[in-house]
């Protein structure tokens, strides 16, 4: 695949050069906007705006929405008046409220010039509702059939409206704005008779969404129940938009790439890797190295506070990784499987007990084989292969009762914190590897320096 998107950008920079827009047409014209945006990506800037002007309106509408906030901007300050009035008017409201949020406040004076005013009171309504909410990812555009309406009819309005939507595939009957049902149309085309009243077809229990509610939320919503598209009301139940699956598929994928940021130590990004600068790297990462660095001292602490047990016994220096290490992967064990249960909707706070339970019940089985593994492999590797004088039986008890009491105190650490996250509204990734494996460090030197002052001194 790789391949062959390789080649295949080959032959539009090199049609590109020969002015062969014809063929470019030919060859752009059945892809799917979100390829032929990561197309884009891959051209210089001059054929970038030569591509982009042989698109047709809608198609270059659906490609400009499939671009990063950055790449956005740029084609923006190179448009006319004229190209960026087309591909505004082309956007659904949604999309256009989402652009003009993410713009620089110059772009956005231009881009509201050129949009019509019902578009711009839209916009307006839409950026009203706090970020993460439905409201502000909800579209305005749906179908609305008012009760009394026959089969017939209703068809008859969605082929002269449904182009115009983002999603005809459920409608909602609804009478003063106030939602009494829906059905789709499967439902209209299956119907016996074009004079059957809609109102005998649709299903009056609506499960809905407010304008206020957690778009992360939304989106589980929308998995779970399998909806193409989902009602969003206000305050006063009156229906005020639809949030489709794509909607939510952009939101969950939004949100995954934010914990996966968090957990490996970043500070999220809207970038792409490509897009970001060398610059931009450095100041999502560096914020939490600095932090990690500084919380690693307390791992620095404990050594220099048990130098002396050090001294007498500096073949304990030896195991420190290991068993450091040991600790903080069993930790990120627990923490990853639980944010994603936390996630998924899967556990709450109030099953912590039962978490607790069955990650010592884990910890006890994982930290008694690694402990037996690991007491066979001192004795027989570091004892007899290498001859190594220092280790002793004392040694390798001391070694191994750390490995199975670090497991056990890493996996109730792991399961614990982003638990406690989440009862406290933070987010639960924060509790992640770089956190967990901090604590776990320094929990785990306590445990051995103890173990070993108890056993060997």
């Amino acid at each position: 695949m790789a391949e062959f998107n390789a080649s295949f950008e080959e032959t539009v920079q090199t049609l590109l050069e020969e002015k062969k827009y014809s063929a470019i047409k030919n060859l752009v014209s059945p892809m799917a906007a979100s390829d032929v945006a990561a197309l884009f990506e891959r051209l210089d800037e001059k054929q970038v705006f030569v591509l982009f002007r042989l698109l047709a309106k809608e198609k270059a509408a659906d490609v400009f929405v499939e671009m990063d906030n950055a790449f956005q901007e740029f084609l923006i300050r190179g448009f006319s008046d004229t190209e960026l009035k087309e591909i505004l008017d082309e956007m659904y409201a949604n999309d256009a409220a989402d652009l003009v949020e993410e713009m620089p406040a110059n772009v956005v004076d231009r881009i509201l010039k050129q949009i019509k005013p019902t578009m711009r009171k839209e916009i307006n309504h839409l950026l009203q509702f706090p970020e993460n909410s439905a409201g502000s990812i909800m579209s305005t555009e749906y179908i609305a059939l008012r009760p009394g309406t026959t089969v017939g009819e209703a068809i008859a309005q969605i082929r002269k409206s449904g182009f115009d939507n983002k999603s005809f595939y459920t409608c909602y009957v609804t009478q003063n704005k106030q939602l009494l049902g829906r059905l789709s149309v499967k439902d209209l085309l299956l119907a016996k008779d074009d004079d059957i009243k809609i109102d005998e077809l649709m299903k009056p229990n609506v499960i809905t969404v407010n304008t206020h509610e957690d778009k992360e939320e939304v989106s589980k919503l929308l998995s779970k129940y399998n909806f193409y598209a989902l009602p969003v009301v206000d305050g006063d139940n009156r229906m005020v938009g639809i949030i489709s699956f794509d909607d939510a598929l952009e939101v969950m994928e939004d949100e995954a790439t934010e914990d996966i940021e968090i957990m490996g130590g970043m500070t999220p990004s809207e970038k792409t890797y490509l897009r970001s600068t060398p610059f931009d790297l450095f100041r999502h990462r560096i914020a939490w190295l600095m932090l990690l660095m500084v919380s690693a001292t307390f791992t620095g602490m404990i050594i220099t506070g048990f130098e002396s047990a050090l001294a007498a016994q500096v073949v304990l220096t030896a195991f420190i990784p290991m068993l450091m290490d040991t600790g903080g992967n069993s930790g990120s064990q627990s923490s990853v499987t639980i944010i994603r249960a936390l996630s998924l909707g899967e556990v709450d706070f109030r099953d912590l007990p039962k978490i607790v339970w069955k990650e010592i019940q884990t910890a006890v089985m994982c930290g008694g084989v690694l402990a037996l593994i690991c007491f066979c492999k001192i004795m027989l590797v570091d004892r007899l292969l290498l001859r190594n004088p220092d280790i002793t039986l004392f040694v390798a008890l001391v070694v191994c009762m750390t490995m199975a009491l670090t497991v056990l105190v890493a996996k109730i650490i792991g399961c614990t914190l982003p638990l406690c996250a989440k009862k406290l509204k933070l987010d639960p990734a924060v509790m992640a590897s770089p956190f967990i494996t901090t604590i776990v460090d320094a929990v785990s030197l306590l445990v051995y320096f103890s173990i070993a002052r108890a056993v060997l001194f």
